[in-house]
């Protein structure tokens, strides 16, 4: 069953990279007290990710936290070191958290998981944007179609916090 409004977020464990390295962060630790918005790819530098979908959000850190959002992290079925680079790529490392769900435990949580088999890529993460206060989800917005970035477009959220 998929997470929907009004549900608290599933806990699970993602991955940060720190000056100690990779790094456990649960669930609680990202969410509780914090009014946070969560951003879903299926993948680090994909093109319609990495094009489409994350800049807009890193381009947006401000007037999203001039809504009320305390944090803007965007997570991806891929492992901590290419989330790093891919912030860095993105010129993102001190605006968006990147969390690593690596093993996929979160979007399988949520009910938020994508078959990309099809395409060599495994299980990956649907394409949306979630607000969550205190871990309890707000607003969900999630994508129809793997390749759209429409309604969970940064535009898009923006327009309804």
């Amino acid at each position: 069953m998929t997470i929907a409004v009004g549900d608290r977020l599933p806990q699970t464990t993602f991955r940060v990279n720190t000056a100690d390295g990779p790094t456990p962060r649960t669930t609680d630790d990202i969410f509780k007290g914090r009014r946070v918005l969560l951003v879903g790819v299926p993948g680090a530098f994909t093109p319609t990710c990495h094009r489409n979908h994350a800049p807009g959000f890193v381009a947006n850190v401000d007037a999203f936290k001039a809504k009320g959002i305390d944090a803007v992290a965007i997570t991806s079925v891929n492992d901590v070191f290419v989330l790093e680079a891919w912030a860095k790529s993105l010129g993102a490392e001190d605006k968006v958290e990147f969390l690593s769900d690596g093993n996929a435990e979160f979007a399988r949580a949520t009910g938020l998981l994508f078959d990309g088999s099809g395409f060599g890529l495994g299980p990956r993460s649907q394409r949306y944007a979630l607000v969550a206060n205190d871990g309890v989800v707000e607003q969900l917005f999630v994508e129809d179609v793997a390749g759209q970035v429409q309604v969970s477009s940064a535009e898009h959220v923006l327009e309804n916090l």
